[in-house]
């Protein structure tokens, strides 16, 4: 059975083990031993806090294959990805050149750094053990923040963001960084892919140029790479977008990876997302139901699982004992629910109304 759950110290090895295998290597998830610890010990004292409003608290989780008794996953919310340091990106915009004695008028695509996405609550740092890519333990991983966020919305801010990661090329090297940072830091993607996890992005901020950069004067592959995800993440964007996230104007400053983001009451989530009494029957008992997530109501002991979504007449949701003693809730208590398919888009949304 899968369950995601906190990380606390003794999942420090398996943090580690995640780190130095995601694919590309995250920024958001360094290989590096004493920044993972803290991580956890942040997590540990942001569960353990009272919060009216988000702040600088953050909140990582592992997914823990029960049977297997190991880390298989994790995955992290920054409450105001802002809160400590301004969250920079690239935003894509237009600029119009015209000259009226010469009948010339240009438009120029442009990218200008901005701090705006830092009121935002970011989604960051998922990475998931390779031999489970492809199952429901995908959007267990990725949907159980959702399910955290939605029982704790005062917690975190009204817009959500996700930040996947950029393109590279079959050197695992970024064109967008060579034909801009590298110019300002003479060092190559995956060295500052290192330091950047280790210390922030925002020293990379401090050094760029602080006007537009002009997009004609960027190489082609450069240009190309604006916006595209790696190819590793294109299911993780997929899912996220059938969420009800959508693709901004922002861009990673480091590698013009794509940002998405969303009010989180429209996504689907939280959308269908329904409380219910727990009835404990035996596994066999119960009928055949379409697979859901299922949380609990605990802060600290949070635990999210995958099980049938199977009600009672009374709108009981039966759980088998096994279910129900990972969860840690006993026949009567109240879970969350939400189917664990999407539903199909109901409406489309862009970022003018975010």
């Amino acid at each position: 059975m899968l369950v995601v759950r906190p990380a606390k110290p003794a999942d420090l090895p398996g943090l580690e083990r995640l780190a130095s295998s995601a694919t590309p290597r995250l920024t958001n998830l360094p290989t590096h031993r004493d920044r993972l610890e803290e991580r956890i010990t942040r997590s540990q004292r942001s569960l353990s806090r009272e919060v009216d409003f988000p702040g600088d608290e953050s909140y990582t989780f592992v997914l823990e294959d029960l049977d297997r008794g190991e880390v298989v996953g994790t995955a992290t919310i920054r409450a105001h990805a802002g809160a400590q340091e301004a969250y920079y990106t690239y935003r894509q915009e237009t600029l119009i050149h015209a000259s009226q004695q010469l009948n010339v008028r240009r438009e120029v695509q442009t990218l200008s750094l901005s701090h705006e996405v830092s009121d935002a609550s970011l989604l960051c740092a998922l990475s998931l053990d390779a031999r489970y890519k492809g199952t429901s333990a995908e959007s267990l991983l990725r949907r159980s923040r959702l399910m955290f966020i939605a029982q704790y919305p005062e917690r975190f801010a009204e817009i959500l963001a996700i930040a996947f990661p950029g393109y590279l090329d079959d050197d695992g090297e970024s064109p967008f960084w060579n034909s801009v940072g590298r110019h300002f830091f003479a060092r190559g993607y995956q060295e500052m892919n290192h330091l950047a996890g280790v210390r922030s992005k925002s020293f990379i901020a401090e050094v760029m140029p602080q006007f537009p950069l002009y997009l004609p004067l960027l190489t082609p592959a450069a240009r190309a790479a604006i916006g595209q995800e790696h190819p590793a993440h294109e299911p993780a964007l997929a899912e996220m977008l059938a969420e009800g996230f959508a693709r901004s104007r922002h861009v990673d400053i480091f590698d013009a990876g794509p940002l998405v983001k969303a009010d989180r009451e429209r996504l689907a989530t939280f959308r269908h997302s329904t409380w219910h009494p727990v009835r404990i029957r035996p596994a066999g008992a119960l009928p055949d139901a379409e697979p859901a997530l299922i949380a609990n109501q605990k802060l600290g002991d949070f635990r999210c699982v995958v099980a049938r979504y199977a009600l009672s007449p009374t709108g009981q949701l039966m759980l088998s004992p096994e279910h129900a003693a990972v969860l840690g809730v006993e026949e009567g208590r109240a879970v969350l629910a939400t189917p664990l398919a999407l539903p199909d888009a109901e409406d489309t949304i862009d970022e003018g109304e975010l």
